[in-house]
């Protein structure tokens, strides 16, 4: 019996669940309670590895204090490329480090900062890193 593959739209969702979930520093058991479900059913959801309903996306929308949109902005379209939901929508990339802890951790960080000159340094900084990181591996 094989295995079939999550369906990107879903995978993209999940993600996007994960996403504002660790955003609001909400455990998947704390999700799960306030759905009514288990932590493995929210994990199966994050993963794309289960399809959410449309009445438990707005659930989940409504518990994530997100309009539904948020959870489909800038994902796979059923044609293969990406779609935006409003004018909103990020590139693929920008969702994929705000997924990740560390990306999480920096953009919590940086928001705290409140002196533009200061942040700008570390805008500089960092682009100047990646552009040294660049040039050694080139």
């Amino acid at each position: 019996m094989s295995t079939k593959a999550p369906n990107p739209v879903d995978k993209y969702v999940g993600s996007r669940v994960r996403m504002r979930r660790i955003m609001l520093g909400m455990s998947q058991e704390k999700l799960g309670e306030a759905l009514g479900l288990t932590f493995q059913q929210i994990q199966k959801y994050e993963k794309g590895t289960n399809r959410v309903g449309a009445s438990r996306i707005q659930q989940i929308a409504e518990v994530l204090q997100v309009p539904v949109s948020f959870l489909f902005e800038g994902g796979p379209s059923s044609k293969g490329g990406t779609e935006a939901f409003g004018d909103g929508a990020s590139p693929t990339y920008v969702s994929d480090f705000l997924a990740t802890s560390e990306g999480l951790a920096l953009t919590r960080a940086f928001t705290r900062i409140t002196d533009s000159k200061l942040r700008r340094s570390i805008v500089d900084l960092v682009e100047q890193i990646a552009a040294q990181e660049a040039a050694e591996k080139g």
